[in-house]
């Protein structure tokens, strides 16, 4: 996790929300591969600075709300994230929805997967066609109201039409 993201959600105060719209991220992580082999592992086990991180964060109050809008059938990658979510993301205390692509055909989005923290900070992840971000450049934090004025409602409307991760079923095998 990048450090912006870790220092906005250590000053959060109220929300930290996250649209994330790509089928597929960093398709060499050794997590994603081992995932493939069939190695089951515990999220919260080999991620547990992140976790705490959303511990911490949940326990201060922050709502902190993850939508993801994917494209069906799902790709591998999205198989992947889903079959580690429950116990990732929702047990350290993210709220997860899922929206079908389709579904989200008339809505107007960002043209990159973004966090805003508080309703101010909008943190922007730049990735290139194949999923891979790069550290030094991959991250753009905007502070400017017309941007997260943009990014909220966006995000909201994502939210509303989307399914939360308790009952959302993406088909094949996970």
């Amino acid at each position: 996790m990048a450090t912006a993201v870790r220092e906005a959600l250590g000053k959060a105060q109220r929300s930290a929300v996250h649209l994330e719209m790509r089928d597929i991220y960093t398709p060499d992580d050794p997590d994603f591969a081992d995932w493939r082999a069939g190695v089951r592992f515990d999220p919260a086990e080999r991620w547990q600075g992140w976790f705490d991180l959303v511990v911490a964060t949940v326990s201060r109050g922050v709502r902190m709300r993850r939508a993801r809008v994917v494209s069906e059938p799902v790709s591998e990658y999205i198989k992947f994230e889903y079959a580690v979510t429950e116990r990732h993301n929702v047990a350290a205390g993210e709220e997860v929805r899922w929206l079908p692509r389709r579904r989200a055909a008339d809505l107007a989005l960002p043209g990159a997967d973004c966090w805003l923290i508080d309703e101010e900070i909008v943190i922007f992840n730049h990735f290139d066609g194949n999923g891979n971000w790069d550290p030094a450049t991959g991250m753009e934090a905007r502070s400017d109201p017309a941007t997260a004025r943009m990014v909220g409602p966006a995000f909201e409307s994502v939210w509303q039409r989307a399914v939360p991760h308790s009952t959302y079923r993406p088909g094949g095998d996970v």
